[in-house]
């Protein structure tokens, strides 16, 4: 279980509905084998839980950096077909829907981790494509992404609210109502948001932005810890106000 730190105000502790529990998991990166055995854990957590209502939240970064972006929406897309689920956009995917439109970011998207995701759809890119070779590739990773899944990438939503917590990929501006927060900020936001203490008007559980193990703090908590690098992708159980990370 994590303990929620000491805040100087005092405030009371953020919680969900009666009878809800959230399960939530960000910046996968690709990584399929995490996913899945996530997905393990949580299914043997479902048999214990009676008559709760389960919400699964992801809060973006499915592609990009891991080794299998395809196999990893495919799972995502299954299990929202079999389970109640909250899928987010992450920056990742922005980009992805970005480059699509205009294969000219192809360059910035290979330094996002985008060659990985091309070769999780079959494709093989040279190190350093020409434009012509950059604009075929996006082409071809178009027509190669399955329906359902361009369906899914145009259907994710930038935020999720369930009582107390605000959930989001990369966080808020501080100063901003969450009823106004911006997408860009929704997904790209650092510094300004990590360094700030202030209370946003609700608990945010982000990612985005890699820490070594969940960092849990008075008016956040952030879950990103670096599956594509480190192996360990965190699992966020939140019922009541309780919260206990895997």
């Amino acid at each position: 279980m994590i303990k929620w730190p000491r805040s100087k105000a005092q405030t009371p502790k953020p919680r969900l509905p009666d009878g809800v529990r959230i399960y939530a998991i960000s910046d996968i990166h690709g990584c399929a084998n995490l996913l899945q055995q996530m997905f393990t854990v949580i299914d043997k957590d479902l048999t214990t839980i009676g008559s709760m209502r389960p919400i699964h939240v992801f809060l973006g970064d499915y592609i990009d950096r891991g080794p299998d972006s395809c196999r990893t929406v495919e799972l995502l897309i299954e299990r929202g077909r079999k389970h109640e689920s909250v899928f987010l956009k992450g920056n990742h995917e922005e980009f992805l829907l970005d480059v699509l439109k205009d294969p000219a970011q192809f360059d910035q998207w290979k330094q996002f981790g985008g060659l990985q995701t091309l070769t999780s759809y079959g494709l093989k890119p040279s190190l350093n494509p020409s434009a012509a070779e950059q604009a075929e590739l996006i082409q071809e990773l178009s027509a190669r992404i399955p329906l359902h899944q361009h369906r899914f990438f145009e259907g994710l939503r930038a935020r999720f609210v369930c009582g107390d917590f605000f959930f989001v990929h990369a966080g808020v501006r501080p100063g901003v109502p969450l009823a106004r927060q911006q997408e860009h900020d929704l997904l790209w936001i650092r510094d300004e948001f990590l360094r700030s203490e202030a209370q946003f008007g609700k608990y945010v559980v982000h990612g985005h932005t890699p820490v070594q193990e969940p960092d849990i703090r008075p008016n956040r908590v952030n879950i990103d810890t670096g599956a594509y690098a480190t192996g360990n992708l965190t699992l966020l159980t939140i019922q009541g106000h309780s919260l206990l990370a895997l």
